[in-house]
Formats: C-alpha cells, sequence, structure tokens
C-alpha cells in the first residue's frame, strides 16, 4: 500500500567504520513505501542507523519495527520482557519486576545463544545519564576483511560455541535462575564466519559476551585465538561511539555489527532505552555436552 510521502531523506555518515544519520522522516506516522526502501538501502550499506527526535510509544515502536520483517517476543529471556508487550525488550540499569536488567556491557550480537539470533535490533532512548551511558558499534565485515588469508583459512571452518550459562555477565546470577535460562537456551554452536543473506558478504561472529570455546579445540587452543579476534574487531577504525539523547532511536544489524552498553556513568543515575528485536534466520547447532 502506498502512503504519503515524507519529507526529503538526508543520510549523513556518522564515522568511518560504520554508521549513518537519517533526517527528514517522522517514525511515529506512516512512512512511504519510497522513503521506507531507501531506509532500508541505506541500513544495508552502513550496518547502523541513527534515528533522532523520534518519542515513540511502545505501539508505534513495534509497528516501525515489524515493516522489517517477523519481531522476536523474546521467549528466550521472558523475565526481561515487557509483559503487555512482548516485543518489546527494557534496556535499563533500573529494577523491572524486581530484578536487574542487563545491560551489555561486554561486545556482543542480540540473542546469540539462541538458534535463531537477532537478524537486528531498534533501540530507543527515553531516560539517559546527563553524563555517560554511551553505546559503541563496530563493523564485523571490516573485522573479517583486514584478517591475513591465512587467518582467514584457520577460523572459516570453525564454529564457536556460544553459552549463556558460561557467559562472563551471568557468573553472579542466582544458579537456580541461571539453571533455568540455559535450560531454555542451551549452548549453541554458530559459524564463525557468516555470509549475510542480503549483502552476501563475510563477517566474523565471535562475542566477547557469549563465546566461550570453538568446537574441536581445547580451552587452552581456543582461548588465545578468541582473544586475538576480540582484540582485533574492536579496533578504533571499526567503530562508532553513540552518545544518547532522549529521543533516539538506533537500528543496527546483528548478522555484521557488535555492540557494547559502556558502564561510563554513575549507575545509581536511572538509564531506561527500549528495544525490538527481529527474528534471525536459523543458524548454528545444540552443542552435545558430556553426560
Amino acid at each position: 500500500m502506498s502512503r504519503t510521502p515524507s519529507t526529503e531523506l538526508q543520510i549523513r555518515p556518522l564515522s568511518a567504520g560504520l554508521g549513518a544519520e537519517i533526517d527528514g522522516v517522522d517514525l511515529a506516522g506512516e512512512v512511504d513505501d519510497a522513503t521506507f526502501a531507501r531506509i532500508q538501502q541505506a541500513w544495508r550499506d552502513h550496518l547502523v542507523l541513527l534515528f533522532r527526535g523520534q518519542h515513540l510509544t511502545h505501539e508505534q515502536h513495534i509497528r516501525f519495527s515489524a515493516r522489517f520483517g517477523e519481531l522476536d517476543d523474546h521467549a528466550a529471556i521472558p523475565n526481561f520482557r515487557l509483559p503487555d508487550h512482548p516485543e518489546i525488550l527494557p534496556v535499563t540499569n533500573q529494577e523491572i519486576s524486581g530484578r536487574k536488567q542487563p545491560v551489555g556491557r561486554q561486545w556482543h550480537s542480540d540473542l546469540s545463544t539462541t538458534l535463531r539470533p537477532a537478524r537486528a535490533s531498534l533501540l530507543r532512548c527515553e531516560v539517559i545519564p546527563p553524563v555517560g551511558g554511551d553505546t559503541m558499534f563496530t563493523n564485523m565485515y571490516m573485522a573479517w576483511d583486514t584478517l591475513s588469508d591465512t587467518m582467514k583459512g584457520i577460523i572459516e571452518p570453525l564454529h564457536a560455541v556460544h553459552d549463556m550459562g558460561a557467559a562472563r555477565h551471568n557468573r553472579q546470577r542466582d544458579p537456580a535462575e541461571l539453571a533455568a535460562a540455559r535450560k531454555r537456551n542451551p549452548p549453541i554452536a554458530h559459524p564463525m564466519v557468516r555470509v549475510h543473506p542480503e549483502t552476501g558478504r563475510k563477517a566474523l561472529y565471535v562475542s566477547e559476551m557469549t563465546t566461550t570455546g570453538i568446537v574441536g579445540l581445547t580451552e587452552d587452543e581456543a582461548r588465545p585465538l578468541l582473544e586475538f579476534l576480540y582484540r582485533h574487531c574492536v579496533q578504533p577504525e571499526f567503530t562508532y561511539r553513540h552518545r544518547w539523547e532522549v529521543g533516539d532511536l538506533i537500528a543496527w544489524d546483528n548478522r555484521c555489527t557488535m555492540h557494547l552498553a559502556l558502564s561510563d556513568y554513575d549507575i545509581e543515575v536511572p538509564r531506561k532505552l527500549y528495544r525490538t528485536t527481529l527474528l534471525g534466520e536459523p543458524s548454528g547447532r545444540l552443542v552435545e555436552e558430556p553426560a
């Protein structure tokens, strides 16, 4: 269905590595098809999109996100989604339903501990500390492209284990709660190099937050390789650091980026954002653990 055209769209790169700001569109209204097609192409080109001044309701946020594809209902992390809007995941340092929320303080790609890891995420800002609370993004196409041919040959056939239970950010959680979470999300082996289904480009797929090993390698063999890749993936020339403003909406493609929330602010000061997640393509396999 055709919609009334928006004002002229403007696209401005945010960094040399990735990211673009989109101006001239009101996401609370009906975005016409031609404008939406330009947004989709800009997303493929720049990996991360920023929309300023978008004061959306949950319903408007869900409606715009759903134009890109099927939304995840966050069943993998049911204790953290909004009860009335399961498509919405609060991203906050405050307590909701008596529990602190995860804030992603290690580099990661969303929901990599599932068999349908997130295709993309759209995060909007409602409350931000006066200082800090930034989010960083990195370009995993560039991380792959800049490896030596020899290193590419080593890692391309490999699969990395993504394990919610052994992830660094979960080690302090209540053991019973962690066991239940791990039952819903057992360890998954994903290819360390994924081919983007829309662009055909290769991207590294490892996560400092959730990758715990490499299939077929011992821990002593895997650790130095993973630590090298973690450092390599986040070189400054690959990254963009976003300083949030209330009303920002940022969309990123999890298949070719990683991100982290910096702990560069007073954690007693509220920080509240809301995320929708596009359901990803099937990927990986369950890891058989010793009995």
